[in-house]
């Protein structure tokens, strides 16, 4: 995944009427001529409408009435007030957001309020996100008129009321948005949300489909069966099937005054969540929990693969999350640990995003030589093998990822079992080409890259190649890491389908690999051509079909049932990033084992955020 500062997470919210509401306002789907809101009287439906979008959005509104649900004192502060009798609309919301700002917050959950102030759309991340916008009272002035009133009686959001249907197609005519379309909450699961943004709102007790973060939020799903796998999670399967139960929970009471729960992937939230319906930038739709069950752990364990026979050589890729030598000691002792006793000690294994000797600290270092001694030293003390390595510095700053950490992917291998095939010396610029030698293909540069030229790789880590030897047979592996998905809209834009801009240099990055593993075959037909890494996307994408087109490779995940295809925990979507393809000869036809060794995405402590894969096939 990309390298994203959560640390650039507004707190504030602009009190300025979005670009999303200037253009509907230039396209006449808002009617800014209509008289001022003040005029007449307002209640919270008539805000919020009956699209995504107010139609009183840029005007002022007097005395709206309602009843406090909820006060955020930390982050964007305000409060959510909600109508407590509506008008019966199913599509228009009863409840809203009040933005404070920096302004004193002077209610509780409980008053009964007048609030005057300025009708506004606010876009989480920015217009460029494509994420919805929130619509929200700005700049206000409010009156308590009395306190200790009962709330709203909460919403529930369970499997019978969220429809299976995510979202309608955007109007072509609007560039692809659902901003303006009638909200349709009986029909689809991101209007049924949307109808309900700002209420008060209530789960019960739900499944944690994904792990409490860094930042303290976890995702749960309101329908038990949905893609559901033996380990609790729910699967990610198409683009076209859509997990519509999934739902971010945070808090209201500020980290320092309440401690969050931890929870693992199938832990229960038991007894649910209660609070306002909120929606953000890293998630969407999000219930801020006034009230939170408890967590009840459900023993979930991570994996260990089994051993590969002496006969079959064990090829295994691991993104081990930007490590470098400033690191704590026990970040490399357990991923080491990981390595010996969840991996089995695999004859070769590809690692992703081994930083410089120095990190993230930018001054031109891009050896990672003490990186790899510490993480080798690490995996002995573990009581793993010797392994010895190969990897080509990259240029500084010059292939993506953390600035000044200039990551790559590098060849971890047990000289007991395996040996490396030393040809030329490569260089970060130089490419490595396919010769015929012995009969058999041969890399002109080993290790070397792979069309490091190629503009596909701009800004990104060149894959690197490598010739082994294993009990006489030669074998070429590929270790890659492509582009991420930064710069992808959520699956809850307003675009629908959403944007992927992201996808076509991973597209550009597959057809150089296929095209590369096409030359090998050209050259010896049979030979075995293992490619794997962090592919940064999933076994059903136009990336993994790029990659496998004219049968030059398979996906080996396709061999696990799919329920089983995961290897990376997102927004609750247990999805492939990481893979492992094989050229049609591998293992004899392709006879080999595979194995996704759940070992981090699932758990809230994790030593990276990707799930290590491994592949063990008879060359």
């Amino acid at each position: 995944m990309p390298y994203i500062s959560r640390a650039t997470r507004p707190a504030a919210r602009s009190a300025a009427v979005s670009a999303v509401v200037a253009a509907a306002l230039a396209a006449g789907l808002l009617a800014a001529s209509s008289p001022s809101a003040s005029a007449a009287e307002v209640q919270v439906h008539d805000i919020q409408g009956a699209t995504r979008l107010s139609p009183l959005a840029g005007q002022q509104v007097t005395d709206v009435t309602g009843i406090v649900t909820g006060v955020r004192s930390y982050g964007s502060k305000g409060f959510w007030l909600q109508d407590p009798e509506g008008d019966k609309n199913p599509a228009t919301s009863e409840g809203v957001f009040v933005y404070t700002g920096s302004a004193a917050l002077t209610v509780r959950a409980g008053d009964a309020v007048r609030v005057s102030g300025t009708v506004g759309e606010y876009v989480p991340g920015g217009q460029s996100s494509g994420n919805q916008s929130l619509t929200q009272i700005t700049k206000p002035t409010v009156t308590v008129e009395s306190s200790g009133n009962a709330l709203p009686a909460p919403v529930t959001v369970d499997a019978k009321t969220v429809p299976s249907a995510f979202a309608p197609d955007g109007d072509p005519a609007d560039g692809g948005s659902i901003n303006a379309l009638p909200l349709k909450p009986r029909s689809y699961a991101l209007d049924r949300y949307e109808s309900l943004e700002g209420m008060n709102v209530r789960v019960g007790t739900s499944r944690v489909v994904g792990a409490t973060d860094p930042y303290s939020e976890l995702w749960i799903t309101v329908k038990p069966h949905e893609n559901a796998n033996r380990r609790g999670g729910t699967v990610y399967k198409s683009y076209d099937d859509q997990n519509t139960g999934r739902l971010q929970i945070q808090q209201l009471a500020p980290v320092s005054e309440q401690p969050f729960p931890k929870a693992n992937v199938g832990d229960t939230l038991t007894g649910g969540a209660a609070g306002p319906l909120d929606f953000n930038q890293f998630g969407g739709y999000t219930l801020v929990a006034r009230t939170l069950g408890k967590v009840t752990d459900k023993g979930l364990e991570r994996e260990t693969t089994r051993r590969q026979a002496k006969g079959e050589l064990a090829v295994a890729t691991y993104n081990v999350e930007n490590l470098d030598p400033t690191d704590p000691q026990t970040k490399f002792d357990a991923l080491a640990g990981a390595v010996v006793s969840n991996l089995a000690s695999p004859d070769i294994l590809a690692l992703e995003e081994i930083q410089d000797d120095n990190g993230a600290k930018n001054d031109g270092t891009v050896s990672a030589e003490a990186t790899l001694k510490k993480f080798t030293d690490a995996i002995v003390a573990a009581g793993g093998p010797r392994y010895a390595w190969r990897s080509i510095d990259p240029e500084n700053n010059e292939d993506g990822g953390e600035p000044g950490g200039n990551i790559r992917q590098v060849f971890l291998f047990n000289p007991e079992r395996v040996s490396f095939t030393d040809r030329g010396t490569g260089d970060a610029t130089t490419g490595t080409d396919v010769v015929r030698s012995a009969g058999r293909a041969a890399l002109t540069l080993s290790p070397g890259r792979v069309d490091p030229a190629n503009a596909a790789w701009t800004d990104s880590r060149k894959p690197l190649a490598g010739e082994f030897s294993f009990r006489g047979r030669p074998v070429i592996v590929v270790a890659n890491h492509f582009g991420s998905k930064g710069g992808d809209e959520g699956l809850t834009s307003h675009h629908q389908p959403p944007v992927r801009s992201s996808e076509a240099k991973r597209l550009q990055q597959a057809q150089a690999v296929n095209s590369f593993v096409r030359d090998v075959r050209k050259v010896q037909k049979n030979a075995d051509v293992v490619v794997v890494g962090d592919v940064n996307d999933f076994e059903f994408s136009a990336t993994t079909d790029a990659l496998e087109a004219g049968g030059a490779l398979k996906s080996a995940v396709k061999s696990l049932p799919r329920s089983e295809r995961y290897s990376y925990v997102y927004q609750g979507n247990a999805q492939v990033l990481d893979q492992i393809l094989t050229s049609p000869g591998v293992g004899g036809a392709g006879a080999f084992s595979y194995d996704s060794v759940h070992i981090n995405a699932e758990f809230a402590e994790q030593n990276s955020d990707h799930d290590p894969q491994v592949l063990r096939f008879r060359p």
